[in-house]
């Protein structure tokens, strides 16, 4: 017997009469498309089965977020864990197959874990330019008694060429200044502002301003392994410009989608579990009016637990009502 969501809860969820109604809405590649046919349509088929009828040179952003070389269920669809030569022939299989979707200057992000590091990093430099490895702080997890908790991901960042889209101010990350050094009086490289004193500063490869979706958050689902918005606005914000493609293979509930609908980018997305697909036409639909992205305002990447007055009082107003908000 399922339990009732609290009133509270703002996981999203569907009616049956949704449910059918974006069932219909759904896509097949039954046959090879053009890019008007893909362009801002969600898919429902397996990737490994559907890539080569997609077209080529289309693409200027490739975000793959593929299950994990670990056991996990995906709403009845199962993910094996396998030895690390298995999970290197399963990325193999379907891995090059993207690369004629791309533009001769596309980015590609490739998320994983530990457990996927050699066999990633290995298929990622075999066919594109390697350029970093981003870490997050996945502040969710479990203990282990006789292990480190694991609570950090992934993501490998590299390029087709060494033409390629990288915009930086665009990223930048407003940070509280908890020791303002001056200059003649006057602050240098920070500003006072009412609600404290702030820098932007050039983004790392280490993120630790992420909150994974959760109940009280208007974006979540029950996906499980969800990415934040916030993640997701990062990668399109920096690789692409507006109006460009962005596509995703492994779209799980739409977050690729999403966010690239809310930054004035294309987008395509391919899911296996019509469910999840469903999910995913229901956010984009959302997204058509609610721009927001939590963590990222006025064109700034707030660092956890700093933000300017609004969001201060929002979250004031959001306790008050007894919901738990965070705006990181």
């Amino acid at each position: 017997m399922s339990s009732e969501r609290s009133r509270l809860n703002k996981t999203l969820v569907l009616a049956d009469a949704e449910r059918e109604h974006y069932r219909a809405q759904l896509a097949t590649a039954n046959e090879p498309l053009t890019t008007d046919q893909a362009r801002d349509r969600i898919f429902c088929g397996d990737t490994s089965q559907v890539l080569d009828r997609f077209p080529r040179r289309w693409v200027d952003l490739l975000i793959i977020d593929p299950p994990y070389n670990l056991d996990k269920d995906f709403a009845g669809m199962r993910f094996n864990k396998r030895d690390e030569g298995s999970y290197l022939a399963y990325l193999e299989s379907w891995f090059p197959r993207l690369l004629p979707m791309l533009k001769p200057q596309a980015t590609v992000y490739l998320c994983g874990d530990w457990r996927c590091a050699a066999a990633q990093s290995t298929v990622m430099s075999r066919y594109l330019t390697l350029r970093n490895r981003i870490t997050w702080q996945r502040e969710k997890g479990r203990g282990a008694l006789t292990n480190w908790k694991n609570a950090c991901e992934d993501i490998w960042y590299a390029t087709l060429s060494d033409d390629y889209v990288f915009n930086l101010d665009a990223v930048k990350v407003k940070r509280q200044v908890i020791a303002p050094y001056r200059e003649n009086g006057k602050p240098k490289d920070w500003q006072e502002q009412s609600d404290g004193r702030f820098r932007l500063t050039h983004p790392s490869n280490f993120w630790d301003d992420l909150t994974v979706p959760y109940w009280s958050m208007p974006e979540n689902t029950d996906h499980p392994t969800q990415k934040p918005e916030k993640l997701l606005a990062k990668l399109i914000l920096a690789s692409s410009n507006p109006g460009d493609m962005v596509f995703d293979p492994f779209l799980g509930s739409g977050t690729t989608a999403v966010v690239a609908r809310k930054l004035g980018r294309h987008f395509c997305g391919i899911e296996l579990n019509d469910e999840y697909c469903c999910w995913a036409l229901k956010r984009l639909d959302q997204a058509r009016n609610d721009k927001r992205i939590q963590g990222y305002t006025d064109g700034v990447f707030w660092e956890r637990n700093s933000g300017n007055a609004q969001l201060e009082a929002a979250k004031a107003a959001a306790l008050k009502q007894g919901s738990l908000f965070d705006h990181a």
